[in-house]
């Protein structure tokens, strides 16, 4: 009962802010940031394998979000608006700072190495393997396993074959496990 009432209350306090948001106040801004500045931050460095990166694109959501606010209508969850904007932030981001042809035809590229993802502190084992994923396997794990994504909006968000992306989380989960078992050795 308690959990339900303190939901709702946040739930009511957010519709507030994004509210307030929504007619210019800077200081509801300011708050509703920092309700989800690690969630996105998150996302976004999971996707990105990179912390420089995951804050320039972390800063990019926080910027659409308030040229966009006035756009979400309440139909959804906000958090889930939010995450929406951020992997397709995130995608871009990828798509403008790297070499798209590059990176497609360089299937093997990956993402960050070995010590810099053990580099990155706050971050659990599983999240550490995930950022040394090759970039494309690492987005359709982190969209599929982690974030729920069906492999048909992956495709369509990656633009990618449906069988694309099926096979990159194939892909991802093998070298997780491979990894995985060789640290515990």
């Amino acid at each position: 009962m308690l959990i339900n009432a303190k939901h709702a209350f946040n739930q009511h306090s957010e519709t507030v802010l994004i509210e307030k948001v929504k007619s210019g106040d800077q200081q509801a801004y300011a708050a509703l940031y920092t309700l989800h500045v690690k969630r996105v931050y998150a996302l976004c460095l999971r996707l990105l394998a990179d912390r420089e990166h995951a804050e320039d694109a972390t800063q990019e959501v926080f910027v659409q979000l308030w040229h966009k606010i006035a756009s979400f209508e309440g139909q959804s969850q906000f958090s889930t608006w939010l995450h929406s904007v951020t992997s397709n932030i995130a995608i871009s981001y990828l798509r403008k700072h790297k070499n798209w042809l590059q990176k497609v035809v360089s299937f093997e590229q990956s993402g960050m190495d070995e010590q810099s993802a053990d580099d990155c502190q706050g971050l659990n084992g599983l999240d550490k393997l995930v950022l040394r994923l090759p970039e494309r396997a690492r987005m359709v794990f982190v969209f599929h396993a982690i974030e729920g994504y069906r492999h048909e909006e992956i495709a369509t968000m990656l633009g990618m074959a449906v069988g694309s992306s099926k096979s990159q989380f194939h892909r991802a989960r093998q070298l997780l496990k491979e990894w995985y078992e060789n640290e515990q050795a």
